[in-house]
C-alpha cells in the first residue's frame, strides 16, 4: 500500500507541474478541448490508460521492479 501511494503520490506531482510553470497556457488549453469532440478524447484516454498498463507491465516484469 506504501508504494501504491508513493507512486500516487507522484503522479499528481507531475500532472501538477504544468498549471505551476504554465497557468495561462493550461487555461487556454482547457477552452481548448470544448472543441475538440467527445470520441476523439474518449480515444486519447484509452490510448493513454493503455499506455500506463503497458509501462506498468514493463517495469515489473520485464526491468524486473
Amino acid at each position: 500500500m506504501g508504494y501504491f501511494l508513493s507512486v500516487l503520490g507522484m503522479v499528481l506531482v507531475i500532472e501538477a507541474v504544468p498549471y505551476i510553470l504554465f497557468p495561462s497556457k493550461m487555461k487556454s488549453f482547457a477552452q481548448l478541448l470544448h472543441t475538440v469532440p467527445d470520441s476523439r478524447l474518449q480515444a486519447v484516454g484509452i490510448i493513454a490508460a493503455f499506455a500506463g498498463v503497458l509501462i506498468i507491465y514493463l517495469g515489473r516484469h520485464i526491468i524486473g521492479m
